[in-house]
């Protein structure tokens, strides 16, 4: 009888040559974390694809959701598994085409594959075997080589035949944890959480820090960004939300600045603390949800002046994106009902009526010597706050942040797990 499995394909991990093998262990890992509520009983290597197996193969069509949002899948097949007998894959083949069967679909091929020569079959001899036993069960229907409503695959891999007829369709990119650690401004607004996606899906270990305006207004913003981790769980890429109580700062520099470089001030500020909270995660570049020109702050001139406070790298995801795109993006994800949410937070607090779209460097020197920014830097990654996930089995925390925590972490606890 066939059992029920998943087959996760991949494509850009299959060019990594010699390295191949240790972006597989990391993807067989992930998966491994994104599927802890369902059944698993293996997750393994397979020539070319990962196998998922389970206790309870019902189990097995509910996994396919999730799976696919994890970064390194390009496409996942609910397929059977059967021995190496015609009787048992070609019944497999005549079952996946019951499953797929629709009312516009009337023609099909049989695609078959073998990773080894070891069967005495070959591929045209297997094609011609299931289609026989496809066209005698199903005679309405007629084979077609060139564009077929439904192709049947059938795979002949390491002692067993994997036969299915769809594909769902996975995030792509790398797994998380291959490309290393990376610091995101997150707020709870659209565009943060779709380029803290955008690194995920390229590998990267994402360490979201928050601004909220917080004792000026209510902490709503910081709730909302972890209902956004949540939501983005899937990805598997973030072990730790770091949140920084903003407001009283922004009041100071709101007192001491001219106010249409207030912005800039507010960003030179949150970008020096995003570096220290880098430098303490041994993270390698800082990553913001900035768009070209799309408010004033994130212009060619107000970014340059923003970037001189930091030495690492600064990835922009969403810089040549327009607005309509970028909620295109966060819909497909689902972040974007969260995003929509009425929260104050620091990116609308003391705002000034006329922003600088056009800063000069020496007019923003200027400002920034007119209030103690070096102290107002300590004073808040003294006080950084966070909550833990349980979502990315890459990330370890950092061991003085660790022994600290009961003194910079009293308001959150442990974060919900992901629900299946």
């Amino acid at each position: 009888m066939a059992q029920r499995v998943c087959l996760v394909h991949y494509h850009e991990i299959g060019l990594k040559g010699n390295n191949r093998a240790s972006f597989e262990r990391q993807l067989v890992s992930n998966l491994k974390a994104a599927l802890a509520a369902f059944s698993v009983e293996e997750i393994k290597r397979l020539s070319g694809y990962i196998l998922v197996t389970f206790t309870d193969e019902s189990r097995a069509g509910d996994a396919v959701r999730r799976i696919c949002q994890v970064p390194g899948v390009a496409r996942v097949s609910l397929a059977f598994k059967c021995e190496r007998d015609p009787r048992a894959y070609c019944a497999a083949a005549v079952e996946a085409m019951h499953e797929a069967e629709s009312g516009g679909l009337t023609t099909f091929k049989v695609h078959a594959k073998r990773s080894n020569t070891d069967y005495e079959l070959d591929t045209i001899a297997i094609n011609r075997q299931v289609g026989e036993v496809l066209c005698e069960a199903f005679p309405e229907k007629r084979v077609q080589m060139h564009h077929p409503d439904l192709v049947i695959n059938v795979l002949v891999v390491q002692g067993s035949v994997f036969v299915f007829a769809r594909h769902d369709a996975g995030v792509g990119g790398l797994p998380v944890g291959t490309a290393g650690k990376v610091v995101t401004l997150m707020s709870s607004g659209i565009d943060s959480p779709v380029a803290a996606w955008q690194l995920m899906r390229r590998g990267a270990i994402c360490v979201p820090v928050h601004f909220s305006g917080r004792p000026q207004v209510a902490d709503t913003s910081e709730y909302l960004c972890q209902d956004l981790v949540h939501q983005l769980s899937g990805a598997g890429g973030i072990g730790r939300l770091y949140v920084v109580p903003f407001g009283e700062c922004q009041r100071q520099i709101a007192l001491a600045c001219p106010s249409s470089l207030r912005v800039i001030m507010y960003r030179r500020v949150m970008y020096a603390v995003a570096e220290r909270v880098a430098r303490i995660e041994k993270a390698g570049a800082i990553v913001t949800g900035e768009s070209l020109g799309q408010v004033a702050s994130q212009t060619l001139e107000n970014i340059i002046a923003t970037n001189e406070v930091v030495s690492l790298p600064i990835f922009r995801p969403l810089i040549g994106s327009d607005k309509q795109e970028i909620i295109e993006r966060a819909q497909a994800l689902g972040t974007f009902e969260i995003s929509t949410q009425t929260a104050p937070d620091c990116c609308t607090l003391f705002m000034p009526r006329r922003p600088e779209t056009h800063a000069k460097l020496d007019l923003v020197h200027e400002a920034w010597d007119l209030f103690d920014h070096d102290a107002m830097i300590d004073e808040l990654v003294d006080h950084l706050e966070y909550v833990d996930f349980d979502y990315c089995p890459g990330y370890r925390p950092p061991r003085s942040m660790r022994e600290r925590h009961d003194v910079l972490a009293p308001r959150f606890h442990k974060a919900r797990p992901a629900e299946a």
